[in-house]
């Protein structure tokens, strides 16, 4: 059996999910939280690799013994969460656990993802924003927000989202199924909320500041589907920074695991 973590984290403490030679890093941190707490090295599999900066509401992990051995804890799994949080840093917190088959992966067993970026919309930046979010000075009224949520429609649908990948990205396969795509407001924020089976390097990040390059007239919102049908970075607006992107949620296909298509998340 492996053990399933649901964490939340600050990604502006770190660069990156993904353990690196250089620079401290989200899956470095559970390393050295989960050898505290186990009294010897874990194997930990991360169900994505969010980017430096990049934020988590809901990130699954597994863990195993080195190697992939058993985890032996006598500590009662409904308590695993409050335990590890002692050893991790406070940008960090593990929320949830539970016992998986050994055969269920973190990454390969998501049925889908849905990542949430938030824009903090007012004339002066606010201190308690900042790494939180992308912070836009000029007005954002509903005119703008609708253009906004209806050009994020054409996003909807499985196609080649080449025009929304950085460039130098080695992926081969670039077609992505979006299952929903929206954009609102809530007072001083505006929300870009889209879920898809998979995404492409910085795929949200130029999606979110082609919207508010439609926002802000430079892109006309029907001319979405004509720009992704070209395949070329170049016809799509900006990449927005890295600030105002969480992780939101993360699905499974299996019946036994929260975040199950079907049911509800932790």
């Amino acid at each position: 059996m492996k053990l399933l973590l649901y964490l939340s984290y600050d990604g502006s403490a770190f660069c990156g999910y993904q353990a690196q030679r250089h620079g401290n890093t989200v899956q470095q941190a559970l390393n050295t939280a989960t050898e505290a707490l186990f009294g010897h090295p874990c194997d930990i599999t991360g169900c994505s690799r969010t980017d430096s900066g990049v934020h988590a509401h809901m990130f699954c992990a597994t863990i195993t013994g080195q190697g992939g051995a058993p985890l032996v804890t006598t500590i009662p799994v409904d308590k695993l969460p409050a335990v590890l949080n002692i050893h991790l840093p406070d940008s960090i917190a593990a929320g949830y656990a539970r016992w998986v088959p050994d055969d269920f992966h973190p990454r390969y067993s998501v049925s889908s993802k849905e990542y949430v970026y938030k824009i903090y919309n007012a004339p002066y930046r606010c201190p308690f924003e900042h790494k939180r979010s992308w912070h836009i000075p000029q007005p954002l009224d509903d005119e703008a927000v609708a253009r906004m949520d209806l050009a994020a429609q054409h996003f909807v649908g499985r196609r080649d989202f080449s025009a929304c990948m950085a460039s130098g990205s080695e992926i081969m396969d670039k077609t992505r199924h979006v299952s929903s795509a929206r954009v609102w407001r809530e007072g001083d924020h505006v929300f870009f909320a889209v879920r898809a089976d998979g995404f492409l390097y910085n795929m949200v990040r130029i999606m979110m500041g082609t919207l508010v390059d439609v926002a802000l007239g430079k892109i006309p919102p029907d001319s979405i589907p004509e720009r992704l049908a070209t395949l070329d970075r170049r016809a799509m607006g900006r990449t927005a920074p890295a600030d105002g992107l969480y992780l939101h949620r993360v699905f499974y296909d299996d019946p036994h695991v929260p975040g199950y298509q079907g049911g509800d998340t932790p």
